[in-house]
């Protein structure tokens, strides 16, 4: 049966690894944060790229199916 110094030493070993699992867990949280962040922005560049293409789609004159044979 383990001593009482022991179970002393255990439970502080083991309140300091919650400790670092717990900082570790801020550190990834404000990762995730960030990352959603970009993802978000780059979305919506995306977005607005798609929109200026298709704005300019739309200004290109459109051929006929008769026009594209004749010389």
């Amino acid at each position: 049966m383990p001593s009482l110094n022991d179970l002393i030493d255990r439970v502080e070993r083991l309140l300091l690894r919650h400790e670092e699992l717990k900082r570790t867990n801020a550190l990834l949280q404000e990762q995730v944060q960030a990352l959603s962040q970009e993802r978000d922005s780059q979305r919506s560049r995306l977005n607005a790229a798609r929109a200026r293409i298709d704005a300019l789609l739309e200004r290109l004159p459109v051929e006929s199916e008769s026009g594209k044979n004749s010389p």
